[in-house]
């Protein structure tokens, strides 16, 4: 299994450490402040720990860089972020680099050109969630997936809507849609054509971005 490098011990680099530690990923963390180094080594098992600066190429090779299948600078600056995802990806040929943006008037910088495979602009990130949750109603966004293309959403099936009471076959889902669960009650429900919504049901469903509303529309309360 390939490493993964994360530069930055903060808290996100922290709890993301810890994380792949108990998904028994094999995990290396550079910091480059020696009592929070001392502090973090505390947590998490022997060895994951490197002491040194990120963006120091001697430091990158010693914290095991070149076994590295993913990169992850997750530091308070975006300079430090950005050389190290072009040390990692041009210098050391990492496969993978994620990097965080800190100010947000920085995140163009965040591109192939400075070796940035992913971009985690957090603000970025919480403005469209409120904006997507404010459009579709009460449908609730579980989970991003394909950089945000898809998601894994919930809604309850209101009593007024077009769909309580008939069942999934007779649905005009939009097509880039698949229901994979009902809950009903204390039950877990796989939907099948036959399968009738009840009012109150919760809806679980992988929805492309851009269909989305229309689930919303057919689950949801009539405008």
């Amino acid at each position: 299994m390939a490493d993964v490098l994360i530069i930055g011990g903060g808290r996100i680099g922290v709890h993301l450490a810890g994380l792949l530690v108990e998904g028994r990923h094999h995990v290396h963390l550079v910091e480059a402040n020696t009592a929070r180094c001392e502090r973090i080594a505390a947590r998490l098992p022997a060895g994951v720990v490197v002491h040194g600066n990120g963006t120091d190429p001697e430091v990158l090779e010693s914290a095991g860089v070149r076994r590295a299948g993913t990169v992850v600078a997750v530091t308070d600056r975006d300079e430090t972020n950005l050389v190290v995802t072009s040390l990692a990806k041009f210098e050391f040929g990492v496969p993978r680099t994620i990097a965080r943006v800190n100010n947000p008037k920085n995140a163009w910088l965040y591109g192939e050109d400075m070796g940035v495979d992913v971009a985690l602009n957090q603000a970025d990130i919480m403005g469209h969630l409120v904006a997507e949750e404010m459009s579709l109603g009460e449908m609730m966004t579980l989970l991003k997936l394909r950089r945000g293309q898809y998601a894994l959403v919930e809604e309850q099936v209101h009593p007024a809507s077009a769909a309580a009471g008939r069942a999934v076959a007779d649905l005009a889902l939009p097509a880039a849609c698949v229901l994979v669960g009902l809950l009903r009650g204390p039950d877990l429900v796989t939907p099948h054509g036959d399968t009738v919504l009840r009012a109150g049901d919760e809806v679980l469903a992988v929805v492309h971005s851009a269909a989305a509303p229309a689930l919303a529309a057919l689950l949801g309360a009539p405008a």
